[in-house]
């Protein structure tokens, strides 16, 4: 029997936190979709929202602290909050690197943490966190964006690990291209906005690929079907990558030689 009943969601607000607070609700599980705002959902769709920043500590813990007090029990975390910067590593600032590792990596990490001693109590809990297909496929131009990715790839796995035999289970899921309003959302760091800045043409190459793949990517709906399929599971696979055309991707990416790998895929995404 599946026993994921009550579900904290973070970065529920639009795109792929949005579908899958839908998604679950319609089977039955009761989500709290959390956002800055805390106005992402419907009550009487099965989704109540809630005020979560997880930049803020103290919001996290209250968040936590509520779900508790209403339900008495919290069985699954989903960690899809997120954001993203583009620029060449060359003339990012710390500030910029910093931005974006504080909500991908340490703001699931907040999550994580205020989770944890929950789920240990119980003796179950289920940690999802929405990773990318950019953890194992470094692409130029978006090095820090793959950095934080990839951090949270080896968290959750690394975490999968250290939890066995505990009743808690960690899984990453991979998504490729999305259709969201990620693409709109993107900043970019100062150096690469400057006129003499001498990545500007690859920059311009890159990018145009980049929205491109984007904006007709998958829809958010796969990625949340992904994620019920998890929470549904009596095991979860520590790994997933949803659909079959990036399964090969990855597939393909871990055999390839590096000294062939990279060279590819800076020609694919370079022109």
């Amino acid at each position: 029997m599946n026993k994921v009943k009550v579900v904290l969601l973070t970065g529920g607000s639009s795109g792929i936190g949005a579908a899958t607070a839908k998604l679950l609700a319609e089977n039955g599980m009761k989500v709290y979709s959390g956002s800055r705002r805390g106005t992402a959902g419907d009550p009487a769709d099965g989704i109540i929202p809630i005020r979560l920043d997880v930049n803020d500590a103290l919001s996290v813990k209250d968040a936590v602290e509520t779900v508790l007090k209403n339900e008495g029990h919290l069985d699954a975390l989903v960690c899809n909050a997120g954001n993203g910067i583009y620029g060449p590593v060359e003339g990012t600032t710390e500030e910029e690197a910093r931005f974006q590792f504080e909500t991908c990596y340490f703001g699931a990490l907040k999550c994580i943490e205020a989770c944890l001693p929950i789920f240990r109590k119980q003796g179950f809990g289920r940690i999802i966190t929405v990773t990318s297909v950019m953890a194992i496929l470094q692409l130029p131009f978006q090095g820090f964006y793959s950095s934080v990715k990839a951090a949270m790839l080896s968290l959750s796995e690394s975490l999968s690990m250290e939890l066995k035999g505990t009743g808690i289970q960690c899984c990453s899921v991979l998504p490729g291209d999305v259709k969201t309003g990620f693409t709109a959302a993107r900043k970019f760091t100062a150096y690469s906005q400057e006129e003499d800045c001498p990545y500007k043409e690859e920059m311009k190459h890159n990018l145009a690929k980049i929205e491109k793949d984007e904006t007709t990517g998958m829809e958010p709906l796969v990625i949340g079907k992904a994620i019920l399929r998890q929470l549904q599971r009596s095991k979860m696979k520590v790994r997933v990558i949803p659909r079959l055309d990036y399964k090969a991707v990855g597939f393909i990416v871990r055999i390839l030689p590096e000294g062939w790998k990279l060279p590819i895929l800076k020609k694919l995404y370079n022109g």
